[in-house]
């Protein structure tokens, strides 16, 4: 009898361990800096993008496509709101800004909310955000680097980053700006 309640005590305490893990809620967080800025913009402290950006921010919203975003964020720059813009057209979500000098409290945020989300930030924000969302140190990178994508995804108190990189080229060989072909 007493063996038969440890049985049923075990395949009980098992049940529960397996539900435990299927209802913690995976959610990918897609970090990317903003697309290419115009060198001819009215307000070079707050510069739009280039033909080039728009053509990367338009490749961000197909390579997304799929993403089942619920949340996008922005910091409150042309560049990056611009960037942001296509992607949450195509998901029908309104862009929330957020303060990049608050890099912590806005990582906490994003995992606090279990959220799928897109954070469009900068050269020197992008990868630091990621390396605090995956308990990873990331540093800044190159300010002419604009192919990289974070994804990181999430299950219960465990983070994974993947770098990924978007197949876009601002130069093809007849100069113009476009996609890799």
């Amino acid at each position: 009898m007493l063996r038969l309640f440890f049985i049923t005590l075990l395949i009980f305490g098992l049940s529960e361990i397996g539900m435990t893990q299927n209802s913690e809620e995976i959610y990918s967080i897609f970090l990317v800096r903003h697309a290419e800025k115009s060198p001819e913009s009215p307000d070079p402290t707050d510069p739009g993008l280039s033909e080039c950006g728009e053509l990367r921010a338009q490749a961000l919203a197909t390579i997304l496509a799929d993403a089942n975003l619920k949340k996008i964020y922005s910091t409150a720059y042309e560049r990056t709101l611009a960037t942001a813009r296509p992607v949450a057209e195509s998901f029908h979500v309104e862009v929330e800004t957020y303060d990049p000098r608050e890099l912590e409290a806005f990582a906490l945020l994003l995992l606090d909310r279990q959220q799928d989300a897109l954070v469009i930030g900068h050269s020197n924000t992008t990868s630091v955000l990621a390396g605090l969302l995956a308990g990873e140190k990331q540093e800044e990178f190159a300010e002419d680097i604009y192919d990289r994508l974070y994804q990181v995804n999430v299950s219960g108190k465990h983070a994974r980053l993947i770098l990924l990189h978007q197949a876009f080229r601002c130069s093809l060989s007849d100069g113009r700006p476009g996609p890799i072909r």
